[in-house]
């Protein structure tokens, strides 16, 4: 047991795996069984089983297949919103980083992706972050994803009503940096930046720190300026 599971045990995530094929349910079910402090507790082949399960099992992660043939995993990430007054985080899980699924995903709500191919620690780290309230993001990938489309006005206004230090935090998400390493860059405490973040989210009403990177993206505030 490494030093992160070491520090996660006492606290087991509860984990949903959606995906149409059940040969990559199976992989991720056997990959997270095998982490002392993530457990699977449902499967589903389809986004329409999502809610219900949701609602029966109370996981606290949904790994979601980005692409199903009924509901998919952007609907069925707009449906758990809709449906849950504490909908559980949601990680799209998907073959290509710049899947246009991914992208509107992202919109509906879900905390961040990955690959399916990833190797099964990252895959165990995506839940524990997001689990503790961060998100998944690749820089690149989410800047791939909103590369054509044109700036919006009304996401450039909200991020122009932020403070400099509101701003500063952004930027740092938007880097893919968790909060624990922004406290470590602006020499603050995690707590600090919690509130900040917090901020952030209600000024640009964003749901979660993904959206509101995606809406500095939209803004043209990239990374490192």
């Amino acid at each position: 047991m490494n030093t992160e599971e070491a520090a996660a045990v006492g606290r087991t995530v509860r984990v949903l795996v959606v995906d149409d094929e059940e040969l990559t349910r199976t992989g991720l079910r056997t990959l997270l069984s095998a982490k002392p402090d993530l457990t699977v507790v449902g499967e589903a082949a389809d986004g329409s089983e999502v809610p219900p399960l949701v609602e029966e099992l109370q996981p606290d992660v949904v790994l979601m297949d980005a692409r199903m043939p009924i509901v998919d995993g952007i609907e069925a990430t707009r449906r758990l919103r809709a449906t849950s007054a504490e909908p559980p985080k949601v990680i799209v899980i998907t073959t290509f980083e710049n899947d246009e699924y991914v992208y509107d995903a992202l919109e509906a709500g879900a905390s961040g992706f990955i690959r399916k191919r990833a190797p099964a620690q990252q895959i165990a780290h995506a839940i524990r972050l997001v689990a503790s309230g961060d998100s998944v993001l690749f820089p690149e990938a989410v800047a791939r994803l909103t590369t054509g489309r044109p700036p919006r006005r009304e996401a450039a206004a909200r991020v122009a009503a932020l403070t400099r230090r509101e701003a500063e935090i952004l930027r740092l998400m938007a880097e893919g940096l968790t909060n624990q390493q922004i406290a470590e860059v602006l020499t603050v405490s995690l707590e600090t930046v919690k509130t900040h973040v917090g901020n952030v989210l209600t000024k640009l009403g964003a749901g979660n720190r993904t959206q509101a990177v995606i809406l500095a993206f939209e803004a043209g505030l990239a990374p490192g300026r």
